[in-house]
């Protein structure tokens, strides 16, 4: 019997690719919309659900349950982008971005736990990202709620070790999607003191995403991750330097990588 995924913002992206690879490996995949009926298109099954609602996230999840009878393996793939100077942002969207970044996903675990310890198996992915993983300038939020997932997700793997249950973070870098258009952008005022580094900033992050990589690959490792028996605590999937930015974090002194990413930024 093939196993079942879910994975949470299937319809566009990352989380389509995902979807497709997966189903072309003959897993059952169910990826979710919050508005599926507009992807008609889709080449596996798309359900309704709302990482920012908890009713539509049981809904979803005890639907396909009744359907499949089992839930093998869920991906926390849905995610909201979001830049700007902190002290502009409105504190409404810091709110909301944390809503679907990270009390999202908590959620969804939340809610398929109870199947996965019946099933004494299963197995969840965090999608996080590198940002998550240092403070970026005009990035904060969206590096703070990445953050948190990635540290939640080392407290909940010893906590479900006892139900034979296995989670793991994957971090992406950039990857060439729509997730530009569909993030906040704090507007770029002309009265701001932070027009000129944060307008110069905004631009570098798009021309990032539009160069990034393909999102196949975020695909192929997620099927890898699938089909490790013991899957490690993170992953990390991008450009070698943005990985390797991470291992720089660690051994350089503070103040040294706060320079390296202010000369990178051109701050």
């Amino acid at each position: 019997m093939s196993k079942v995924v879910l994975i949470t913002g299937g319809s566009s992206g990352i989380g389509k690719s995902m979807g497709e690879f997966l189903s072309e490996k003959g897993f059952t995949v169910y990826g979710t919309s919050r508005t599926p009926e507009k992807y008609t298109d889709s080449k596996f099954k798309l359900v309704q659900l709302d990482v920012s609602d908890t009713t539509s996230i049981q809904n979803a999840i005890q639907a396909i349950i009744k359907e499949t009878g089992r839930l093998d393996v869920v991906v926390n793939n849905a995610g909201a982008g979001i830049t700007g100077p902190i002290e502009e942002i409105p504190e409404a969207e810091i709110k909301r971005n944390f809503e679907t970044n990270f009390f999202g996903p908590i959620n969804v675990i939340k809610a398929v736990l109870p199947q996965m310890r019946i099933q004494n198996s299963g197995l969840i992915i965090n999608i996080t990202s590198i940002a998550g993983y240092m403070g970026l300038p005009y990035r904060g939020i969206y590096s703070a709620s990445k953050g948190a997932l990635e540290l939640v997700t080392e407290a909940f793997r010893m906590e479900i070790k006892d139900f034979n249950i296995q989670m793991a973070n994957v971090a992406p870098g950039d990857f060439a999607t729509n997730i530009a258009a569909g993030r906040y952008h704090a507007p770029v005022k002309d009265d701001s003191p932070y027009k000129t580094p944060y307008g110069n900033t905004l631009k570098m992050m798009n021309e990032h995403v539009d160069a990034g990589k393909d999102p196949q690959l975020m695909a192929k490792a997620i099927f890898n991750v699938i089909n490790t028996p013991n899957p490690k605590i993170h992953y990390k999937v991008g450009e070698f330097m943005q990985k390797f930015s991470i291992v720089l974090k660690r051994i350089l002194p503070d103040k040294v990588y706060e320079k390296m990413l202010m000369k990178h930024y051109k701050l």
